[in-house]
């Protein structure tokens, strides 16, 4: 099977079915599992473990926009809710190449006004998951 390395440059970041890929400068799905040890004395020594509860994060890095209308009026709103998102590598239509992930994520963390003087002014959050995240080629 042949490597295909690639090169991040139009994907795609859907929060609640709102296209925020203008302002997402780096996005990032993590799915972890809890480590459960099952060690006994007959594991001679070595530790074993079983997956226990799973659970993600999505993390994202924003320029952001205070316009009426743009960044921080979409995303203040949803402060402390659970929304959808959808992240796919490459703007374009979901496929086997083009795989989304999609779940929901609680918006616990916003910082609308973040850096120092000449700065960018933007944020980097993390929303943790709630619920299963899915991965979709169609």
């Amino acid at each position: 099977m042949a490597f295909t390395p690639m090169v991040l440059t139009a994907s795609m970041l859907q929060l609640n079915a709102g296209d925020l890929s203008a302002y997402t400068s780096k996005v990032e799905v993590v799915v972890e599992v809890d480590d459960k040890d099952v060690t006994t004395f007959g594991s001679l020594g070595w530790k074993n473990f079983l997956g226990g509860l799973k659970f993600g994060h999505l993390a994202i890095t924003w320029k952001n926009d205070v316009t009426v209308g743009d960044l921080d009026s979409i995303l203040f709103p949803l402060f402390g809710t659970v929304i959808t998102f959808e992240v796919r590598a490459v703007n374009t239509a979901r496929s086997t190449s083009n795989p989304a992930y999609t779940g929901s994520v609680l918006v616990k963390t916003l910082t609308p006004i973040s850096g120092s003087v000449g700065d960018v002014n933007e944020q980097s959050v993390t929303f943790p998951t709630s619920g299963a995240v899915t991965r979709l080629t169609a």
